[in-house]
């Protein structure tokens, strides 16, 4: 039989007319998939080009700060979560230069009044909005103020502005406000001299950013080159570019969702492929007397292929077009939900372009193409007279090198869990949690095997039952195992995904929290309110009668560069910076070997076991990393510990912490009484000004960090779990909606509309019984290798309403998504369906 490659476009599209229903349920598979990887590749191209617009910086051309990221080779670069500064010098050196008209440097201290946060700078900085004097004049004295026209205060009102924990009367001598636009509203700002902002500063030798605007005639650009030329180490920003050096947040949020995009995306697609392909398997499934027809009358297995291929790109073409546009509003509410998680700052403003859309589309039209390659497998490879004869049932056999594939997937998938069993570290943590993915992918091979094997078990009493429904539908399911697994797959895969994503990151978040809460041996817990504690605040603190010790601790971040290979990556880990002569009875660490006394300087490192065995250090050994603000040590590693999740997975002395940190203040102060004295020293701290809380309400290191990835987590599986629901509700419809001639056959032979629907209602409780099953054993072995790894038992920490959840959505889906179509194919007259082509 020959047919011409128009003869197959035209067979195509016949069959596409034909097959409405069928190729319905592919095009929402396809239209979903395209839609998805859309807003993903908005988030990605936002962390390249989006950002924040300058506010503070709006009158500079260009704006010089430090090198705010470590350069990683073949990955994101790093983004340094403590500002990078200049040297105090910087200024003047780049006033000296032929194109520059004027540059001013920027302190920024961070102040509280009455409460919140406000920033204070130098007058002098006031030229980079640039600011003027409405009413009242400039500061002169150390102890006044400056205020901008958005607070509440007015000239000749003295007000308490507290650095650190310390507070002083300033008195109000001006209001100032933007001379173009509207005044910067991201943050109150007030302004002091420049001599006070140097003394207030933490860092008094440097400078946040150095603004700098060029002479008649000389553009941004131009001037931007120059400067590049004269500091080759710093980050020169113009444009809106300005922004990412006025707000620290704002390079991290790019690269976070550059991160978002790429890891979610990679996901996305993975569940696309499996959507797809279970979508056409079920729709060929469907044409199975098409295709033993063809091949009977002598079609070739290429011509099948072509066949198939040519329909799929028919359809996948259109729906991956159409399915993009809307691509671009779930990146904007993608962007809401994430800012409203504190991920990103509210005003962070995406980019948007063709080049998602045009991705998406190539993308999601390469992916079903290989999946109606793979379905095409079968039927293009049968027997003409085997064809016939499988015709009328679904086959249940499964070829050797898929069954081969599945059990090897499978068997990786287990090992991979249980690799923090016997192996330290977080390697093997984090190859635990992805084993969900081998996992997925041998289930979906071998789901008609594991279907018909829990079929065998359930077949058995339904068939004992009397009940007629309950007999039929053991029948059903056992002869169509094919047709069930295509239902069960898609629920399996939404119970498995939602309980790994969700779960993993309990149990972390939980043995953090024992870890804190056990490691605690201090009697209170001093706080620094919303901006730190101050170096003379700690001294007062420890002064107190009846304080017999008092730990500063400054977090922050520091970061290994690991070279695997030809294959670099850096890794953050939440550090702390703690009084070696306080801790022994503040805090306990669970030393593993070395001693925690011996961190007496700023060239001696305490690491967790994790952390060391990741970076390959013992006790003696040099540890190269980068602190919170860029800057890189070479640190002796004097101790290990077990407790990284609840305290931070690096210990340094204070002094080296907070002289690399942004405000320079300690978060908080950990007080260790003398005996009998708690509640008199309580009372005085409170006296004093000071927030003091128990011990048990400090919070584990990182946690802010594992809330926002959890965050991030939650509302990026939201949106998948959305899709899987939608390819329940297809294929489930689909695999239902087929049935008519069945239902219409049960129908003549007697059977009532009520038993019919009686025989689905008992099919959909086997497939979300069987889903329900499948799914928590998918999640059971990565959850069980997480929790072994992160506090060494064998049990996660998983929220029994949580988990009743995610098993009652999906059971509901499944639920509906068959009995609707039931209902609506019972609708039909038996006779006039029992005559109709399949």
């Amino acid at each position: 039989m020959t047919v011409r490659r128009s003869s197959v476009t035209t067979l195509a599209g016949a069959n596409i007319r034909r097959h409405r229903g069928g190729f319905a349920g592919m095009f929402v598979a396809v239209f979903f998939a395209a839609l998805l990887v859309t807003g993903l590749g908005v988030l990605i191209e936002s962390g390249v080009r989006g950002g924040i617009e300058p506010q503070r910086y709006a009158g500079a051309d260009v704006v010089v700060g430090g090198r705010q990221s470590l350069d990683v080779k073949e990955e994101v670069d790093q983004p340094f979560a403590e500002r990078a500064p200049l040297a105090a010098g910087t200024a003047a050196d780049l006033a000296a230069l032929p194109g520059v008209a004027w540059a001013v440097a920027d302190v920024t201290v961070p102040l509280t009044w009455s409460g919140r946060p406000v920033e204070a700078h130098g007058w002098g900085s006031a030229a980079l909005t640039p600011y003027e004097i409405r009413e009242g004049r400039a500061p002169d004295g150390p102890h006044e103020v400056v205020v901008d026209d958005a607070q509440p205060a007015e000239i000749g009102d003295r007000v308490a502005l507290a650095h650190g924990g310390s507070a002083a009367d300033y008195t109000v001598v001006g209001v100032a406000a933007a001379s173009a636009g509207p005044s910067p509203d991201r943050a109150a700002h007030v302004f002091v001299t420049d001599q006070r902002a140097a003394a207030l500063s933490p860092h008094p030798d440097r400078v946040a950013a150095v603004g700098v605007t060029g002479r008649e005639g000389v553009s941004a650009a131009t001037l931007a080159d120059e400067i590049r030329q004269r500091l080759p180490g710093a980050d020169v920003y113009t444009g809106a570019a300005r922004g990412d050096a006025e707000f620290l947040d704002s390079g991290g949020a790019r690269t976070q969702l550059v991160m978002i995009g790429v890891s979610f995306a990679g996901t996305a697609v993975l569940i696309a492929m499996f959507v797809v392909a279970s979508t056409l398997s079920l729709s060929i499934q469907q044409r199975r007397r098409e295709f033993a027809l063809l091949r009977a009358v002598g079609a070739t297995p290429g011509q099948i292929h072509r066949l198939v291929g040519r329909e799929v790109m028919l359809v996948a073409s259109i729906a991956a077009a159409v399915g993009a546009l809307p691509g671009f509003l779930l990146a904007g509410w993608l962007r809401a939900r994430f800012a409203g998680a504190g991920i990103l700052p509210a005003d962070f403003a995406l980019a948007f372009s063709p080049l998602p859309a045009l991705a998406a589309v190539l993308l999601s039209v390469a992916t079903a193409r290989v999946a109606a390659a793979v379905a095409a497998r079968r039927p293009a490879r049968i027997n003409p007279m085997d064809a016939l004869q499988e015709a009328s049932a679904t086959p249940a056999r499964l070829g050797r090198g898929r069954m081969v594939t599945g059990l090897a997937l499978g068997v990786g998938g287990l090992t991979v869990s249980m690799l923090p069993a016997v192996v330290p570290g977080e390697a093997a943590v984090a190859g635990a949690g992805s084993s969900a993915v081998l996992l997925m992918i041998s289930v979906a091979l071998l789901g008609p095997r594991l279907v018909s094997g829990a079929i065998a078990l359930l077949g058995g009493p339904l068939r004992r039952s009397g009940s007629p429904s309950l007999f039929l539908a053991a029948a059903n399911t056992r002869g169509n195992a094919r047709r069930l697994a295509s239902a069960i797959t898609p629920l399996a895969l939404a119970i498995a995904i939602g309980s790994v994503q969700i779960f993993a990151q309990s149990t972390v978040a939980a043995e953090a929290g024992v870890q804190s809460r056990e490691g605690v041996t201090a009697d209170l817990l001093v706080g620094g309110g919303t901006g730190g504690l101050a170096s003379d605040a700690v001294d007062a603190i420890a002064r107190t009668p009846g304080v017999q010790a008092a730990n500063p601790v400054a977090r922050s971040q520091a970061y290994f560069t690991r070279q695997s290979g030809d294959t670099t990556s850096t890794l953050p880990y939440a550090v702390q910076g703690v009084d070696p002569a306080s801790t022994a009875s503040t805090m306990d660490l669970r030393v593993v070997s070395g001693d925690i006394a011996a961190l007496t300087g700023p060239d001696t490192v305490a690491l967790s076991a994790d952390a060391a065995q990741s970076a390959g250090a013992r006790v003696g050994a040099v540890v190269p990393l980068h602190l919170g603000d860029g800057t890189p040590i070479a640190p002796t590693l004097v101790a290990t510990y077990g407790r990284g999740l609840g305290f931070g997975d690096v210990t340094l002395p204070n002094e080296t912490v907070r002289a690399h940190t942004t405000s320079g203040l300690d978060d908080y102060v950990l007080v260790r009484t003398e005996p009998g004295r708690q509640t008199e020293v309580d009372a005085a701290l409170t006296a004093a000004g000071f927030a003091t809380t128990d011990r048990d309400e400090l919070g584990a290191a990182g946690a802010a960090e594992r809330d926002a990835q959890s965050w991030t987590n939650l509302i990026a599986l939201a949106v998948l779990l959305a899709y899987l629901a939608v390819a329940v509700v297809n294929t489930l419809v689909m695999a239902t909606a087929e049935r008519g001639r069945e239902f219409a056959l049960l129908r003549l032979v007697g059977s009532t509309r009520r038993q019919v629907r009686a025989m689905m209602r008992a099919e959909s409780v086997i497939v979300v019984v069987i889903a329900s099953v499948v799914g928590s054993l998918i999640a059971l072995p990565p959850l069980v290798g997480v929790s072994i790894g992160v506090s060494g038992q064998p049990v996660p920490a998983v929220s029994p309403a949580t988990y009743a959840a995610i098993i009652a959505v999906t059971v509901l889906l499944g639920l509906v998504a068959i009995a609707i179509p039931t209902r609506t194919t019972m609708r039909s007259d038996p006779v006039a369906a029992i005559g109709s082509r399949e």
